[in-house]
């Protein structure tokens, strides 16, 4: 299990579960931010932070959002459109800093005022 973060954040990403998080598993894309799925250790420190209410545990993601479960692990496992190669687990954002891309669903959703 893992948290997931949903269409809320797209064009906003406050960076407040970044602060947050004691592992270091949110990532920046472009448009949104992505935790990892095998990074995340589940503690919930990150969701209560999010000014937009982006982020929900895998169970309660609402139904509208289903789609970003399996989005936030794309974003890890298949290349990013534009980039060679997938990013994998690369052991913490921070040494990652922004990565400059999205995912297909993310990329492909029309622009939101942040």
């Amino acid at each position: 299990m893992t948290y997931v973060i949903a269409e809320p954040c797209i064009d906003v990403k406050d960076l407040s579960c970044v602060e947050e998080c004691p592992v270091d598993c949110i990532y920046e894309g472009k448009r949104s931010l992505y935790i990892h799925p095998d990074e995340c250790v589940d503690c919930g420190a990150c969701e209560p932070v999010c000014p937009v209410e982006a982020i929900y545990y895998e169970d309660d993601l609402p139904e509208e959002f289903t789609p970003y479960l399996a989005d936030n692990a794309r974003f890890f496992e298949d290349a990013l459109p534009g980039k060679d190669e997938a990013l994998g687990s690369p052991g913490g954002a921070a040494k990652m800093g922004t990565i400059d891309g999205d995912t297909a669903l993310v990329a492909s959703h029309p622009a939101q005022e942040g």
